[in-house]
């Protein structure tokens, strides 16, 4: 299946930072429908400060929505752990961020790798939705195939996500199943957490956000706010807010 030339992943080397030439790395998850392209220019942004980044292409996305919907949270969260490691053999420590259902991942991943994940970025997580819709999927999604989309919800003008047009329902029943183990597992993460929100967000709903926090067993815990984005944060009018202070949050989690 022919990939988007907008959803290839992106991966840099780190070189040694800090006093004593530590390699850090930062792993980067888009979200449901969307593709690389959401996260690549905060990558860019950490791997022009030495960090090794990954940023990979979730399966069944940036090639079309009948083909993510033979996929599954399995499949995805096999991408993230896989990319993890290929970090963690070749840095010391490892940050690990994540937009929407992508934050889903990365917490999953701190919650089953412990102390391997320095700390977590979120950037409007998904674990949860309020949607009552939703409650139709096990039958609905034997039914219909797709929804409308969720992409762009951007509120910087001309701001495309590359994201699908829309929403695989098997894929998307498969995603909120999964969403039960991470919740589950919330008071399994330790590691520093620092998560963005948008105050005005017409994809994920706050509950997820308040699940988090209420969750997680973090002592390291940061909330922010973002007051001028939609849900994808991380190319909208706070990106800098974003790329700034989650580089400031791997200095400091790491040491370096």
């Amino acid at each position: 299946m022919p990939i988007s030339p907008y959803a290839e992943p992106f991966y840099a080397d780190a070189t040694p930072t800090g006093a004593d030439g530590q390699r850090i790395g930062v792993l980067l998850s888009h979200g449901f429908t969307g593709s690389p392209a959401s996260m690549v220019p905060w990558g860019k942004h950490l791997a022009g400060l030495g960090y090794g980044v990954a940023v990979p292409r979730l399966p069944g996305h940036g090639t079309t929505w009948q083909e993510l919907n033979k996929c599954r949270w399995a499949d995805w969260y096999g991408e993230v752990q896989r990319a993890f490691d290929k970090l963690g053999a070749n840095c010391d420590q490892v940050v690990v961020g994540g937009l929407s259902m992508g934050a889903g991942l990365v917490l999953q991943l701190a919650a089953d790798r412990g102390r391997d994940v320095a700390g977590i970025v979120v950037v409007n997580p998904a674990v949860h939705t309020q949607r009552k819709d939703v409650l139709a999927l096990p039958v609905l999604q034997h039914v219909v195939g797709s929804f409308p989309g969720i992409a762009n919800d951007i509120k910087k003008p001309d701001v495309e996500e590359h994201g699908y047009t829309r929403t695989p329902l098997k894929a998307a029943r498969s995603m909120m199943l999964g969403w039960k183990q991470v919740r589950a597992d919330l008071p399994k993460v330790t590691s520093p957490l620092l998560m963005f929100r948008s105050a005005e967000d017409h994809v994920v709903d706050p509950s997820s956000g308040r699940i988090i926090l209420a969750s997680v067993s973090s002592r390291d815990l940061t909330e922010r706010i973002l007051e001028h984005s939609y849900h994808v944060a991380t190319l909208d009018n706070d990106a800098s807010v974003i790329l700034e202070e989650s580089a400031d949050f791997v200095r400091r989690v790491t040491g370096t």
